[in-house]
C-alpha cells in the first residue's frame, strides 16, 4: 500500500518536535525581552536616583545658586554609557528656571513620581521628579535609545542561534522520521510480499537492537513459521489428495473394463453413471483442495506477476462464444482497454470461468449475460436471470450451497472457489443490487 510521507506517523512525530523546539525559542525570546526589559528598567531607575539624590543633596547644602551651578556644569558632561541626560528645574506654576526640557512631563513631583515619558521633541526617556521646596521642582531623565539597540541586537542574535537550532531539529527530526519510515516500510514488505532473504536479514538482530528491530525480528519468524505451517499444511494436502485421488482412478479403470465387457444396456448405464460419480468425487477433491489453497494464500502476493487483464477477459470470452450458443444465451462484453492486474493468471481465468458457468447453469434460453470489465480493475459479470433473493445473496458463496432449482448440478463449490480466488488476489467479490437477474461484481477490498 502506497503511504504518502506527510502521513507517516513519524513524520507527524516531527512535525510536533519541530513545533515544540519553535514555541521553545519563542518562549525562551519572550523570557529574554522580559529580562532584559526588566534590567533595563532597573538600571535606568538606580541611575535617575543617585542623580537626583546628590542634586538633592546640593540644593539642601549650598541653596538654589549652587544647585543652577551643578546642572550648568552637566550639560557640559558626556555620558559614556549613551544614555544622554536630561534636566529641568522649575518654579511656581512650572515656569522653566533651567534645563534643557521645554516643560514639565506628566509626572508629579509631590510624589516623586517616575516612569517612560517622551520629550517634546518626541525622545523617549525615564525620568523621575522630586519636589525640592514650595517654588521648586526637580526633573531628571536619561534617554534609553543605546539599551533598546543593545536590546534588539541581542534579540537578532537569539532569533539567529533559535533559527539555526530549529533548522537543525528540522533537518534532524526529517532525516530521523525518513530513517524510521524506511525500516518499517521494510517490514510491512515483508508482510506484503515474503521473502527467504528479507527473513533472514530482518530475523537477525543487531549488537544493540532497539524496539524496531525486535519487532522486525519477530515479524520475521512469525511469518517464517507460518510459512513452514502452510508449506507442511500443502504437503500433506496434495498427499492426501494423491492418496484420494489413486484409488479412485484404480476404481475408475476397473470401470472401464468393466464397462467394455458388459452384456446388457443396463448394466452398461449403471458403469457409466458410476464412473461419473467417480470423476465427481475427483472433482470435488479437487475443488475443496483449491479453495483451501487460496484461502491459505489469502493477501499473499508470492506468485503473482503483472498481466493484462483485458486481453485476458476477450479471450475468454471468445472462448465462452460457443458455449453460450448451445445453450441458447447471447453474450456480450463491455471491456476497458489496457486494465492490467498483479495475478495468477490460471487462477483469475478460474474465478471468471466459474461465474460465466454460473450464468450458463441458472440463467434460462433466452437469456442475456453481459461480461464488463472496467479500470480499478472491477470485473462484472451480470444477466437477466431468475436472480438471487437478498436473504440468499451471502449464502450463495458457502460450499456445497446451490440455488434452489430442481434441475441444479454440482456441488455447489464454483462460488466459493471463485470467491477465495478473489480474496486471494485482493478482491471483493459479491452479488450487487440489480433491477433483474444478477450482478456478481469483483473489485478491490
Amino acid at each position: 500500500m502506497d503511504r504518502n510521507w506527510h502521513n507517516s506517523i513519524f513524520t507527524r512525530l516531527a512535525r510536533n518536535a519541530i513545533i515544540v523546539a519553535v514555541l521553545a525559542v519563542l518562549l525562551l525570546l519572550a523570557v529574554t525581552w522580559a529580562t532584559l526589559e526588566n534590567a533595563m528598567k532597573r538600571s535606568l531607575e538606580e541611575n535617575t536616583a543617585t542623580d537626583i539624590a546628590g542634586l538633592v543633596d546640593i540644593y539642601a547644602s549650598g541653596g538654589r545658586a549652587e544647585l543652577l551651578q551643578r546642572l550648568n556644569d552637566r550639560y557640559e558632561v558626556e555620558n559614556i554609557d549613551g544614555r544622554q541626560a536630561h534636566y529641568l528645574l522649575s518654579g511656581t506654576g512650572g515656569t522653566r528656571i533651567s534645563g534643557d526640557v521645554p516643560h514639565w512631563p506628566s509626572l508629579n513631583p509631590a510624589i516623586s513620581e517616575r516612569g517612560f515619558v517622551k520629550l517634546p521633541d518626541g525622545t523617549p526617556v525615564y525620568a523621575r521628579s522630586a519636589h525640592l521646596d514650595e517654588n521648586l521642582d526637580l526633573l531628571v531623565a536619561r534617554e534609553y535609545s543605546a539599551d533598546r539597540r543593545a536590546m534588539l541586537l541581542t534579540v537578532a542574535v537569539f532569533l539567529l542561534t533559535g533559527l539555526v537550532i530549529v533548522l537543525g531539529v528540522i533537518a534532524l527530526a526529517r532525516a530521523t522520521s525518513q530513517r524510521l519510515s524506511q525500516r518499517v516500510e521494510g517490514i510491512n514488505a515483508l508482510f506484503r510480499e515474503p521473502a527467504d532473504a528479507r527473513l533472514e536479514s530482518l530475523a537477525t538482530l543487531p549488537d544493540r537492537p532497539d524496539e524496531i528491530d525486535e519487532l522486525a525480528c519477530h515479524s520475521a519468524e512469525t511469518l517464517a513459521r507460518q510459512g513452514r505451517l502452510l508449506r507442511m499444511h500443502k504437503h500433506m494436502s496434495d498427499n492426501v489428495a494423491h492418496e484420494i485421488r489413486t484409488p479412485l482412478m484404480h476404481l475408475d479403470q476397473k470401470l472401464v473394463k468393466a464397462l467394455a465387457a458388459a452384456a446388457d444396456g443396463g448394466e452398461a448405464t449403471a458403469l457409466g453413471q458410476a464412473r461419473s460419480d467417480i470423476r465427481g468425487i475427483a472433482g470435488l477433491l479437487d475443488s475443496l483442495l483449491d479453495i483451501a489453497s487460496n484461502e491459505a494464500r489469502r493477501g499473499d502476493r508470492a506468485g503473482l506477476e503483472t498481466v493484462d487483464l483485458s486481453a485476458m477477459v476477450e479471450q475468454i470470452a471468445e472462448l465462452y462464444e460457443g458455449s453460450f450458443e448451445d445453450a441458447g444465451l447471447a453474450l456480450t462484453t463491455e471491456i476497458a482497454p489496457g486494465v492490467s492486474f498483479a495475478a495468477e493468471p490460471m487462477q483469475v481465468t478460474r474465478l471468471i470461468s466459474n461465474l460465466l458457468d454460473n450464468a450458463i447453469k441458472y440463467v434460462p434460453r433466452g437469456g442475456m449475460v453481459q461480461l464488463a470489465l472496467q479500470p480499478g480493475p472491477r470485473l462484472i459479470v451480470s444477466d437477466n436471470g431468475p436472480g438471487v433473493p437478498p436473504d440468499r445473496r451471502e449464502a450463495i458463496f458457502d460450499r456445497f450451497v446451490r440455488a434452489d432449482r430442481g434441475d441444479a448440478s454440482g456441488h455447489g463449490l464454483g462460488l466459493a472457489l471463485a470467491r477465495a480466488i478473489a480474496e486471494r488476489h485482493g478482491l471483493a467479490l459479491y452479488l450487487a443490487d440489480s433491477d433483474d437477474g444478477a450482478t456478481f461484481v469483483a473489485e478491490p477490498m
